[in-house]
Formats: C-alpha cells, structure tokens, sequence
C-alpha cells in the first residue's frame, strides 16, 4: 500500500468529473498506484448522469476520497472552484488539479517533489492518449489576449520553462498562493479559465512547466499540427465559451493594466479565424461558425458589464510571504 510521507506536504488531487465514469474509473486507479501518495482527493461530479455516481461508490484507494457532488453542471471552471475549496476545507498545501480524461504515473509526485521547494505553480509534462509528448508550451500575448505557441525543445538548455499560462490538466499549486489569487473564475464555465488564471498567477509568482512527465490523456482527440499552431478537435460548447470568455479575460487584463483595445480587438479576430481553421482542418464542417459569432457578441456584452468584478483573493497575504524566483 502506498501511502503519503509524513514529511511531504499535504498534496491533494482535485478532479472534475461529468459523464466519463470509464475515464474516471481509470483515474482513479492509477491514483492507487502513485508513490509516494496524496494526501487526499476530491472529486466533483458536476451532477453526472452516466454511472459516475456508481463508480465513486465502488473507489478503494488507500487515501481518503472526498465526493463532491454538485446539483448542476457548472462546468470545468465552477467543478474546479469548488474542488479547490474543499480541498483548502480538509487542510491541503498543494492542489493538483486535473480532468477526468487522464491517468497519472506512478512516480508523478515523486517528479515534482524537487521542484516544489522553487516554485509555487507547476506543471509536468504529458503524454498523449498514444503515447507520444503532448504539445503544451504557450506564452500569454497580453496586448492580443491569445496565448501563442512557443515552438522548438523548450528544455534544450534548462528542465524548467517558465510561461504566463495555467492548465487544470495537471496544474501543481501551493494552497498560499490559492488564497492570495482566489479561486478559480466559475463564471468561465470551460475554455480559458485556466489559461487566466495561470496568468494572474504569473502577475506574482513564476509558473512553471518542469521536464518530467507526469500524466497521460486517456481520451483520443483528432487533431492537426499546422507548423505554426497545433490544433484539437473542439465542440460547440467550447467555441462558445472560448470566445465569450475574451470578455472576462479582457476585464482581467484591464483590471491589471494590461487591456489594449485595438490589439485586443485584432486577437479577437486570430482567436476567430483559429476556430474557422479548426472547423475547417480538424472538424470538416462549419456548422460551429454560429457559436463562435454568438460567443463574440456575449463577449462584448461582459466588457461594458458595468457590475462585473474580479474574483477576490481568499486571505490577505502575509507578510514575507513566499514568492520564490521573483514576479514576473
């Protein structure tokens, strides 16, 4: 039986879940197979109507599971919130936050023990369901609002690259820092949420996405390499929330300095065509074009939403609080 080291800090996992019971199953079994151990982990159903609830009935794992059952699905966004909040409730340092699509490895918390005494956000890398390195290595254009992608080994002269995004499929995060920021931003409900919030991270302390592999997807995504941009299949949904939430990023950037209209308005205009290139590439269909006009016209309705505030932080920093390796 695997089990936490005493003298490890309280790592908790939080998943989100709806409507993948066989995906989670695996999960949650690989989860019985990490050494050292988590301390914890909550799940959230985000009300599932699949056979999740049964599979969280049957879990077995040899640290405490914490169902979270939600009445409503909130989505990613809102699952993580809550996830996040319960796990803060039963004392956890660490969150590592992930979907349901993936399995961890065995020595993940193992691999991220090094680097936890330097950084405050951390992310491994991933294999893809095929086992092949899955392509995640972006830097956030503040003026654009488009995270672009960083080409070439990033870990050619360092193990440690460090960006301006997050990425709740793996996001490594220290409690203290969780209550400085807030939680995640409910109002997302999917696409971008984590991109943001990686990014006000960024605003204070170093994030960082470290050479050692720690996940692999479960979930087979078609998708298309461009040269300039690696692209995965998406969903009306998602095109939806992805351009809808430009105004909440945008409001994030105003809030710290960082909004530029015109720049802002013409990465309105990339994150469209990506998605048109997406449907075209990837999809074969333009049936999703409606989404992403009525996810643009909701984004203009959030920038002149005049009640709109930011999520607050949850505790007042304390002096002398940690930021290892300085802001960004």
């Amino acid at each position: 039986m695997h089990v936490p080291d005493a003298a490890s800090p309280r790592v908790f996992i939080v998943i989100t879940t709806f409507n993948r019971a066989s995906h989670l199953q695996d999960l949650l079994a690989s989860i019985a197979g990490l050494d050292p151990a988590p301390s914890g982990v909550v799940v959230v159903d985000n009300a599932s109507t699949d056979g999740t609830e049964d599979v969280l009935a049957a879990v077995e794992l040899p640290v405490p599971v914490l169902v979270h059952g939600l009445p409503v699905n909130v989505g990613g966004s809102g699952g993580f919130a809550a996830g996040v909040s319960r796990a803060l409730d039963e004392g956890a340092e660490w969150l590592w936050l992930m979907d349901d699509d993936v399995v961890v490895l065995p020595d993940a918390l193992a691999s991220f023990r090094p680097w936890m005494d330097r950084y405050s956000c951390i992310h491994g890398r991933r294999y893809d369901h095929a086992g092949e390195p899955f392509f995640w290595q972006h830097i956030l254009h503040e003026s654009l609002g488009v995270h672009l992608p960083v080409r070439g080994d990033v870990f050619a002269r360092s193990r440690v690259f460090h960006t301006n995004v997050g990425c709740f499929e793996g996001m490594l995060v220290a409690a203290d820092v969780v209550r400085e920021i807030g939680l995640p931003d409910a109002r997302f409900f999917l696409n971008g949420d984590d991109l943001t919030y990686g990014w006000l991270i960024s605003r204070r302390h170093p994030v960082a996405y470290v050479d050692a592999f720690v996940l692999r997807k479960t979930r087979a995504q078609r998708q298309v390499d461009l040269g300039v941009r690696h692209l995965n299949d998406s969903s009306d949904l998602s095109r939806f929330c992805g351009m809808r939430n430009r105004g909440h990023l945008a409001r994030y950037l105003r809030l710290h300095g960082r909004f530029h209209p015109v720049a802002f308005g013409l990465g309105t205009l990339l994150s469209a065509g990506k998605e048109i290139v997406r449907l075209v590439a990837v999809e074969r269909s333009l049936s999703g074009l409606a989404s992403v006009w009525r996810g643009w016209r909701a984004a203009r309705v959030i920038l002149r939403d005049p009640a709109w505030l930011p999520e607050p932080p949850l505790a007042v920093p304390a002096t002398g609080a940690r930021d290892t390796g300085g802001s960004r």
